[in-house]
């Protein structure tokens, strides 16, 4: 951790429907809190795009001859495709804190033709901007803790099922997850229970109450990782954690003394420390696979068992994970640098430490010949720790250690 200074900790969720107030606003009642101002940043032409692949392939713990990656791979002719994807930087700003901006998020659940609504966190500042036409970043909403020593690490957006308000949900070095409403401008709830930072946030993407780390596209299983190189599979698909759910719903507090009865699960249904040998601090489901990274330079996909195994069928006591493929990159070997995909998961999008950006086209047959565009702009230059792409991808937006931001369109 001594490689960015402080643990990261975890952030925002929004909704669908309603207008934001276009306006700062602060998270806490401190009144001599400054919710920021922001300073543009001029844009050079000096924007260079290249094209790239990668080379290495690597053995797999499993000795698996194929190295597949989704479905599609591995089936037919592997093929190289020319990456088809580009982008230009149209716009770049800083926010006055000066701190790094450890998480970014688009609000994926706005409907078609509402402005596209991202949100930054770091230092103890959470703010809200919509993105316009002709590059332009417009600032909405500004939150500031009342504690100066918070530090936010991670934002994720969902929304109120009765209201269809955004919800964003922040949190960081303090441990406490907080959820704010950008319609009201309040923060409405606060939950205390983390012993330590938290590193990330993600809701189920069917049930927009379920909070935790990292969900499959169905939202049955999830996947952990941990500064002990250790990655691990938990089902929540199961009739105990399926009663749990249920149950939740139809505790109201203020009809009983009883607590509600959580369910604790010590015990992960597939667990591995063979993909990486440092902290693993990005994890995300592409399908039924699965991408991870540390401090290594390189992104693998993996899968747990042998290739030709049903992930669902994968038993405890499986030790075996098959390797399909790496996206390889340099200079970021430092710790909490996490990577992301669009919506529809045909891009993956990775900074690193100076300031350059890398863009894989996941469409592709062959994971070992994946094309990768590098995106670089000359007053780059610092970590780039997360980057996020709106939901219809023309928008790819990536927070740095300086507190800059920068928007890069896609070209069509």
């Amino acid at each position: 951790m001594s490689e960015r200074g402080e643990a990261p900790a975890a952030a925002a969720s929004a909704g669908a429907g309603g207008e934001m107030p276009a306006k700062k606003q602060k998270l806490s009642s401190d009144e001599n809190s400054n919710p920021g101002d922001l300073s543009g940043d001029e844009n050079d032409d000096a924007v260079s795009i290249e094209s790239g692949t990668n080379t290495e392939r690597p053995d797999t713990p499993t000795n698996t001859p194929n190295a597949p990656g989704r479905k599609s791979w591995g089936k037919g002719k592997w093929k190289s495709k020319k990456c088809k994807y580009s982008f230009k930087c149209v716009n770049s700003l800083k926010e006055d804190h000066g701190q790094p901006l450890f998480g970014v998020q688009f609000n994926w659940h706005s409907k078609e033709g509402d402005p596209l609504v991202f949100a930054t966190v770091g230092s103890n500042r959470v703010t809200l901007y919509e993105c316009h036409s002709q590059g332009e970043i417009r600032l909405l909403q500004s939150y500031v803790d009342a504690d100066a020593d918070e530090n936010f690490y991670t934002c994720a957006w969902t929304y109120d099922s009765n209201t269809s308000h955004p919800l964003l949900a922040v949190a960081g070095s303090r441990g406490i997850i907080r959820i704010i409403n950008p319609i009201t401008m309040q923060c409405i709830k606060h939950y205390v229970g983390h012993g330590n930072a938290i590193n990330e946030l993600k809701f189920h993407p069917r049930d927009p109450n379920l909070l935790l780390s990292d969900y499959d596209l169905l939202g049955e299983k999830i996947m952990s990782c941990g500064m002990d190189h250790s990655l691990k599979l938990w089902r929540i698909n199961s009739k105990r954690m399926i009663n749990a759910i249920k149950e939740s719903y139809e505790y109201n507090p203020n009809k009983t003394n009883r607590p509600f009865i959580s369910q604790k699960i010590h015990f992960p249904d597939f667990s591995t420390r063979d993909i990486h040998r440092n902290y693993v601090d990005c994890v995300r489901w592409l399908g039924d696979l699965i991408l991870s990274k540390s401090c290594e330079n390189a992104i693998v996909c993996w899968k747990p068992g042998k290739m030709e195994d049903d992930i669902d069928k994968i038993k405890p006591s499986e030790s075996n994970v098959t390797i399909l493929g790496r996206f390889d990159y340099s200079q970021c070997d430092i710790w909490y640098m996490r990577f992301s995909m669009d919506f529809w998961q045909k891009m993956l999008a990775l900074g690193n430490q100076v300031g350059k950006l890398y863009v894989w086209d996941l469409e592709i047959e062959d994971p070992h010949k994946a094309k990768c565009t590098t995106l670089t702009h000359p007053k780059c230059v610092a970590a780039i720790r997360q980057t996020s792409f709106s939901r219809d991808s023309s928008i790819l937006i990536a927070v740095c250690d300086d507190a800059s931001i920068w928007r890069w369109d896609r070209l069509r």
